[in-house]
């Protein structure tokens, strides 16, 4: 059950970063506009102001974990000595990661 909801909710980063996120949250605010548009004030102009800013920052987030795993993965293919299974690291859930680096730094 906890590893089910860890993958849910990483791939919900994962999605939240793409542009059909934005696309939702417009959609959304169409909906709003058109079916209920007395209700839509300041608070609910703050609230889709919060939603977009979160994807931005969710968005910029994601392209530089992925701009650094990249890299990561170039140096790690350059490097001749590096051990092959730290490549896939970026595909295990973060949790596991920290365990991972926490066994890391025991060992040494």
């Amino acid at each position: 059950m906890t590893s089910t909801m860890h993958r849910s909710l990483t791939s919900i980063g994962v999605v939240t970063a793409r542009p059909i996120a934005f696309v939702a949250v417009s959609l959304y605010t169409v909906a709003w506009l058109i079916f209920d548009r007395g209700s839509f004030d300041m608070h609910g102009g703050a609230a889709l102001g919060a939603w977009f800013m979160t994807l931005f920052i969710q968005r910029a987030a994601h392209r530089d974990t992925q701009a650094i795993q990249a890299k990561l993965d170039e140096l790690l293919r350059a490097h001749g000595d590096a051990r092959s299974e730290m490549a896939d690291l970026d595909q295990q859930e973060p949790e596991d990661i920290e365990d991972r680096r926490a066994a890391e730094k025991r060992r040494l």
